[in-house]
């Protein structure tokens, strides 16, 4: 059983994560501003596993990152850069670099070329 869960805010925000990380580590969703009894429910559904926060960087990501904090103050906060609209949106490049920040570079799926920057054909 992995011994993380990420919390996200929508369906998008987890198939964009889903992209670059393995398939068992749970990434859960606020589904927008969560009340008390979808608190309630993450709570459960988290258990005693380290919780990852990733949410936008608008006002309402801020409000659920507030809410998130308070249910689970010993969180660690992942956060997109402030010119992409969501984390929906994030090159998988940079949700990589969050990732790996965050020290999660065991759950991560690297893309197959990302060892190679650029193919030959770019400097024909």
């Amino acid at each position: 059983m992995m011994d993380i869960t990420i919390i996200v805010e929508g369906k998008n925000d987890r198939s964009r994560l889903r992209r670059v990380l393995q398939s068992d580590v749970p990434v859960l969703c606020t589904y927008g501003t969560p009340g008390t009894s979808q608190l309630e429910t993450l709570r459960k559904q988290v258990g005693d596993r380290q919780v990852y926060v990733f949410t936008d960087n608008d006002s309402s990501g801020k409000r659920i990152r507030g809410l998130l904090r308070d249910m689970f103050p010993d969180a660690e906060h992942m956060y997109t850069r402030r010119g992409y609209p969501g984390v929906e949106s994030t090159p998988e490049a940079y949700l990589i670099e969050q990732l790996e920040k965050a020290g999660l570079e065991a759950y991560i799926i690297y893309p197959e070329d990302s060892a190679v920057p650029f193919a030959k054909e770019d400097f024909s």
